[in-house]
Formats: C-alpha cells, structure tokens, sequence
C-alpha cells in the first residue's frame, strides 16, 4: 500500500528539515540550508536498509517505493527553480557555474552507469547458473 511509504517519508521530511533549520542558524542564516537534501538522503537510506533487513512487507516496500519515485523529482524541480532564480539575480557567475555542473554530471553519466551491474546482467547470470 501507498501509505507505508507516506509515513517513512513524512519521518524523514521532519527530521531533514530540522537538521536544515539547525545548520542554517549554526552558520548565522535565516534560512533552511539542505533540509530537502538531507529528506532525501535520509529517505532513501532508510528505505534501502528496512528493504535489505527485510523488516518491510512487499506492500510497504511497494509504497516506499511509489513515494522515493514521486518525492525526488518533485522536490528537485522545487529546488531547481529557486535555484535559476537565485543565480540570475547573483550575476553571470553563478548562471556559468551552474551551467558548468550540469555538463560536467552530464558527461559523468556514462562511466558511473558502467560502475553498476544492470538487472538483465544479474538475470543472465542467474540463467547460466
């Protein structure tokens, strides 16, 4: 069911947000300073280690699952436009910046995607066997 997922994520969206709002006033802003990022971390880690412990039944696992796939591009286009936003009133500095991290994760799809091991090569090897 959708709705195991929905409660580990509401965990995780209040501490990440608390840790946010701590490190902002740590650093003297008056902001939440990653707590969507730390959310999301703590989301996905925490799901991944309840899967692999099996503490999860397949309808939460299930759920869990509905929820990282809604949460992250969500919040990643929330971010995404406040961080355009930001950057064009902070001058051509932060625009080229910006720019230069999106070519340079670009061009790092590929070598990263060969460090994993794709499902239809576990499959293969599965049938060998």
């Amino acid at each position: 069911m959708v709705i195991y997922g929905l409660t580990l994520m509401g965990l995780c969206a209040i501490v990440g947000n608390v840790l946010g709002e701590l490190l902002g006033k740590m650093l003297g802003i008056s902001a939440n300073v990653g707590g969507v990022g730390f959310a999301m971390l703590f989301l996905v880690l925490l799901a991944r280690k309840l899967m692999d412990k099996g503490k999860l039944s397949k309808l939460a696992e299930s759920g869990i699952m509905f929820w990282n796939a809604m949460y992250i591009p969500v919040v990643i286009a929330m971010a995404a436009q406040q961080n355009v936003v930001a950057a064009l009133k902070g001058g051509w500095v932060a625009v080229i910046g910006g720019l230069a991290a999106v070519f340079v994760c670009f061009f790092l799809i590929r070598p990263l995607s060969k460090l994993t091991i794709s499902d239809d090569a576990d499959d293969a090897a599965k049938a060998t066997n």
